[in-house]
């Protein structure tokens, strides 16, 4: 639990200004004239509040919400393992080998994604997934770009189908005490929607014949880590096993770490590989975001806000408005920032409402390209194979995609209301 912590009066405007200034480089991506990154201004910005709110660095550093960040960490070295044992690429290649039937491809490799996404990190799903899927439908001169815009957007549903799908949903579980079993009966409904529109759109949008390939682009593929059936076998059994004790009322992150801590433990793969696949960036930006909406709360300016928008009649409390603003903030800024400001400014009065934010943040990232990392990470592997797929080609198709996944997630909520 964060303890209470209070800006004082004075030193609230510099957090507030440090804030906006985060959340605006973090939603640019950078700064002119710096090599900056979003990690690097969540950086700052958490380094920036520790100096000017006027509390001792211990209190503002206090806000980390520890129980994500170590739940976080324990799936990157469960995902490690599990592709070093060459699990991911097994799978990519079984997928990849179904093109004769394109329409069926689509199906099962949005099927595929999205169950993998489900239970593993959405990130290193589609790392690990374009270049393999891209490869296959050069080879069998089929557009590919329809196809990868797919993959991210049933990468970005599938995370929805679980707390522990992506890093945000992890966060808004640990904060609000959901129960696992009770969000994946609630959220199995409008995720199935939502792949079935992505199937439905991606189909219609996925145009056979000769790609527009610029040679001069592509790099060599990755290496594939070789399929090693008894470390693929132990690390699927683990997770089988972190998945079931999910049920229970063992702490999530205490049963990860244990996990974790086994695969580290390992007669095959060395320490330093297993950590040099863990995401350092995301959880060192999750920290310093942590930081700086903590302190943001600790202002009371949270409070205003939320009273403003009630008092002009927008209860952020409401599914259709809080799936608009969730989902809004998540194209703006992206999704796993948007959570970090949300939580502390929507009041979770049932967990419904942290239902509807878990589901619209990951649902959100397929309105822009910029909305989710996961939809990055495929932009780039696509590009070093000489595969280009714009903005406008990726808004195209992802867009309608999110819009009609979040017309049905308020209709869920609606129908299902605060106790649903």
């Amino acid at each position: 639990m964060t303890p209470q912590m209070n800006v004082p009066i004075e030193h609230r405007p510099a957090v507030l200004a440090i804030f906006v200034l985060t959340y605006v480089g973090v939603a640019i991506g950078r700064i002119p004239g710096l090599k900056l990154n979003r990690v690097g201004i969540a950086v700052l910005g958490a380094i920036g509040v520790m100096i000017f709110s006027g509390m001792p660095a211990g209190d503002t550093a206090a806000s980390v919400n520890w129980p994500t960040i170590f739940l976080l960490f324990g799936f990157f070295v469960i995902s490690a393992q599990l592709r070093l044992s060459g699990v991911y690429d097994w799978i990519a290649g079984n997928i990849s080998g179904r093109l004769d039937a394109p329409a069926r491809f689509l199906l099962l490799l949005i099927a595929a994604t999205a169950g993998l996404s489900a239970v593993l990190n959405h990130d290193i799903v589609c790392y690990v997934l374009t270049p393999v899927v891209g490869a296959a439908l050069l080879r069998k001169q089929v557009n590919p770009v329809p196809f990868l815009i797919a993959l991210a957007a049933a990468s970005n549903i599938g995370a929805a189908a679980t707390l522990i799908g992506n890093p945000q949903d992890m966060m808004i579980g640990a904060v609000a005490g959901l129960n696992f079993l009770s969000y994946l009966l609630w959220s199995v409904v409008p995720v199935a929607f939502g792949l079935g529109a992505a199937y439905l759109i991606a189909r219609n949008g996925a145009v056979a014949g000769p790609p527009k390939i610029d040679q001069a682009e592509v790099e060599p593929d990755p290496p594939a880590h070789p399929f090693n059936r008894p470390h693929a076998i132990k690390g699927l059994v683990i997770l089988a096993a972190v998945i079931a004790l999910f049920f229970t009322s063992l702490p999530k992150e205490i049963v990860v770490l244990v996990a974790a801590g086994v695969h580290l433990a390992s007669p095959k793969f060395r320490t330093e590989e297993m950590l040099s696949l863990v995401d350092w960036p995301i959880l060192v930006m999750f920290m310093c975001l942590f930081v700086v909406s903590g302190s943001f709360q600790a202002t009371g300016y949270g409070e205003h806000l939320l009273q403003w928008l009630v008092g002009i009649g927008f209860s952020p409390a409401r599914p259709g408005n809080e799936t608009v603003l969730t989902a809004g903030l998540s194209a703006i800024i992206g999704n796993a920032p948007a959570v970090l400001v949300l939580i502390k400014i929507v009041p979770i009065a049932h967990a419904s409402t942290a239902y509807v934010m878990a589901v619209a943040n990951s649902f959100g990232g397929n309105l822009i390209l910029t909305a989710s990392v996961s939809n990055l990470i495929v932009v780039q592997q696509a590009h070093r194979q000489g595969i280009d797929i714009s903005f406008r080609d990726f808004s195209r198709l992802a867009a309608p995609i999110a819009l009609v996944s979040l017309g049905g997630l308020v209709a869920w909520a609606v129908l299902m209301g605060p106790g649903g």
